[in-house]
């Protein structure tokens, strides 16, 4: 079986890929895979957790000037810091991903608070999150907490030999996670607090209004005792009773009626 593919075969994947408008990284796992940027370069390279603290390999990474995707699946701060050290020192445009390796990762281990550790640490670098659990609930729970790239992992049946199969997504699952986080990114909204325009409907019909709760007559001094709250929401809301309270009836008002601007004087 045939676990790698060679440099040729690689740039024709590059070529699909970007005849499909799709950016194109690469994982190189040795200084020698080097070898292929003589064909094309890729719009960034992923360093894979096992190569995290491969400090060689991140120098010559570096030294390329590509974009680095860095993978923590198998460090914690002081490798992480390591290899931004080495990276820093040719450029400085790097992300990070949360990443823990084990295959599939149990939810207990996902620690998606991570995500927000690496947002204040690192500041300079996007974050991102790395997949390996069953389903796509973690990863679009990551970009909830601010994730900017998900790495999750492709296969064409998750029955097959290979220690990642079980974390991985067939292509439906593939797609059902895309949509799921494309629908997630279009209901954030704002940071902020407001009535939306669609709620508009709903909010005069729902709403309550200020009411009478007896009959009365045309010329009736309103007072607080006369009123309750009923909908809809067309009318005064009880915030605004000051505009009625001490206003002359105009016509009389039945019991349990909303009380309008052209029912007072």
């Amino acid at each position: 079986m045939v676990l790698e593919l060679n440099d040729e075969e690689h740039f024709e994947l590059y070529k699909y890929a970007k005849s499909k408008g799709l950016e194109f990284v690469e994982t190189l796992c040795a200084v020698g895979c080097l070898s292929m940027l003589k064909l094309f370069s890729p719009d960034k390279l992923k360093v894979a957790s096992r190569d995290l603290t491969n400090l060689p390999l991140l120098k010559a990474l570096a030294e390329t000037k590509l974009p680095i995707i860095l993978s923590t699946g198998m460090g914690g701060q002081k490798e992480l810091d390591d290899a931004l050290g080495v990276i820093t020192q040719h450029h400085n445009n790097i992300s990070i991903l949360h990443c823990v390796s084990q295959y599939p990762t149990e939810p207990k281990n996902v620690n998606l608070n991570t995500i927000t550790f690496l947002k204040k640490k690192y500041l300079n670098y996007t974050i991102g999150y790395s997949d390996h659990t069953i389903g796509i609930s973690a990863p679009v729970a990551a970009v909830a907490m601010g994730a900017e790239i998900i790495e999750k992992h492709i296969t064409l049946d998750r029955r097959m030999k290979g220690t990642d199969q079980a974390g991985s997504l067939g292509t439906d699952g593939m797609n059902r996670m895309v949509r799921d986080i494309r629908i997630l990114e279009m209901a954030f909204g704002s940071e902020d607090i407001f009535i939306e325009k669609a709620v508009e409907a709903a909010k005069t019909k729902l709403e309550r209004s200020i009411a009478t709760n007896k009959a009365l007559p045309k010329g009736h001094v309103i007072k607080l005792e006369d009123l309750h709250l009923l909908s809809p929401g067309d009318g005064f809301k009880w915030a605004e009773k000051d505009k009625l309270i001490g206003k002359k009836l105009k016509q009389d008002v039945p019991a349990d009626e909303i009380i309008y601007p052209s029912f007072i004087d």
